[in-house]
């Protein structure tokens, strides 16, 4: 997984480099097959953003977050993240099985 951090009028430390790539571990736990992030953490007035761009085998993704810390905003954008990847997880498996039982119980009740 390639993981990419940038900062808008904002300079990316190393403890805010560090906590955005354990959170970036944290989603790859669910779906490892997360090809590329992009993270651009920033700082509009008062407010914190952080946004990402996500590659998965043939989607991009996006969620972003404000709060009035940065780290709130990173918790709250991987929160987003998570929930999307695992609906596209959901979305991926088959349920071609789930099918074939309702129509084996469809032909033994006509039976």
């Amino acid at each position: 997984m390639q993981l990419e951090i940038t900062g808008h009028h904002l300079e990316v430390t190393d403890s805010m480099n560090n906590y955005v790539r354990e959170k970036a571990e944290r989603l790859k736990r669910h779906f490892d097959q997360v090809m590329k992030i992009h993270f651009i953490l920033e700082v509009e007035k008062q407010r914190h953003k952080a946004e990402a761009t996500f590659h998965v085998n043939g989607n991009h993704m996006f969620a972003d977050a404000y709060a009035d810390d940065m780290y709130a905003a990173i918790d709250a954008l991987t929160d987003k993240l998570d929930r999307q990847i695992v609906k596209h997880k959901e979305k991926l498996k088959s349920h071609h099985r789930q099918e074939a039982a309702q129509m084996v119980a469809a032909a033994d009740s006509v039976e």
